[in-house]
């Protein structure tokens, strides 16, 4: 335990038990303090985690014995935090979107390099079985030259089961910015880098009822667009369509689909690490004629929300700053698209980062002791 870098926490919303849960048991970093604005949650998260210190946000960003700060505020606060951080020395590694406007988002990446400190971002189940798997598949050519892809996301809205739902209708919330990350960061990864996007996008009511928790039956504004569909142009010339929805209420659409010059690939749900990947190849590709599950081949195993940041203390760092910033200008871009009609062109790119090893849970989760 001595060994592990010292990580502080700001922000202990709905999501930081989920990161909490993984960061516990991992060997690579001890959680060495947390910070709230709320202090009463602090204290709680800090007396569960032996070794923990429940700090104000302030005091935590100057901590020196803080290498790296998870920051799991809301998009609007990302920059804020990340920048005092970055300013403090420490490396950061934050929740998506990377910020709340690419302009914020340019400042974090420029304080960064500035600075000589790291910059890593979610979504890390991109990292999972699941799309690394589908991944693996594509880079052997189980489906030839990948020629178009689909990513698909509908739902009522998040207010039918979040207790406090208003950030997701504010900028730098609405479906495409809140789950979109998951799904083009996806795409990214299995397809490359995106040159250039067209987008529409509508809004269908001025106001979302709050359906649960303390404030049930409360009103809450729509400021973004709530429903957006989009292509995107990779480099690789292949194209991907997205629709991301707040709209809707189901679908049987699969997550995402991959389709190439000799077969097609489905990838299990992006906002989850693992999952069935089905391919249905041609026979010179191995097909047999119908769909086949594929067992997983790359990825972490058993993962959970966490292991980017484990990946990026190791140095690695596939949840980059970098492939965020690239996801970031596309989905803004795709908002300007459909705010003008106009097809709008990417002035960021990024490398895939390098595929992840098959890595069981014993590698990075520390044994469970009875």
């Amino acid at each position: 335990m001595g060994s592990a870098h010292p990580v502080g926490i700001v922000g202990l919303g709905v999501i930081s038990k989920q990161y909490l849960d993984t960061l516990r048991d991992a060997d690579a970093v001890r959680i060495a303090a947390v910070a709230d604005l709320d202090p009463a949650r602090a204290a709680a998260a800090a007396e569960a985690i032996p070794g923990c210190r429940a700090l104000s946000p302030a005091e935590l960003l100057a901590d020196p014995g803080i290498r790296t700060v998870l920051n799991l505020t809301v998009p609007g606060a990302h920059a804020e935090i990340a920048l005092a951080a970055i300013a403090n020395g420490k490396d950061v590694y934050g929740e998506k979107p990377l910020a709340a406007t690419l302009g914020d988002a340019r400042r974090m990446t420029d304080a960064a390099a500035t600075a000589g400190t790291r910059l890593g971002s979610a979504p890390d189940t991109v990292l999972g079985t699941g799309v690394q798997t589908a991944r693996a598949a594509i880079d052997a050519g189980r489906i030839g030259r990948p020629v178009s892809a689909a990513a698909t996301w509908i739902s009522a809205g998040h207010e039918s089961w979040h207790p406090h739902p208003d950030f997701y209708y504010l900028e730098g919330g609405g479906p495409l910015l809140d789950m979109g990350p998951y799904y083009v960061t996806s795409l990214v990864q299995l397809l490359g880098a995106v040159t250039s996007v067209s987008g529409a996008a509508s809004r269908s009511r001025a106001q979302r009822v709050i359906a649960s928790g303390p404030r049930a039956g409360e009103s809450i504004v729509v400021e973004v667009d709530t429903h957006l569909t989009g292509i995107l142009h990779h480099e690789s010339g292949a194209l991907s369509t997205v629709t991301m929805s707040f709209d809707g209420v189901a679908s049987t659409t699969a997550p995402i689909e991959v389709h190439g010059v000799d077969g097609s690939l489905i990838v299990p749900d992006p906002n989850q690490f693992a999952g069935d990947v089905r391919v249905h190849a041609a026979p010179a590709r191995g097909g047999r004629g119908e769909w086949q599950t594929l067992e997983p081949s790359a990825g972490f195993v058993d993962a959970g929300r966490g292991v980017g940041l484990i990946d990026f203390v190791a140095g690695d760092g596939r949840a980059s700053g970098d492939m965020a910033l690239h996801v970031l200008e596309i989905m803004t871009l795709l908002q300007a698209s459909a705010a003008s009609g106009a097809r709008e062109t990417l002035t960021t790119t990024v490398s895939r980062p390098d595929l992840v090893p098959l890595t069981p849970a014993s590698d990075w989760r520390r044994p469970q002791r009875g």
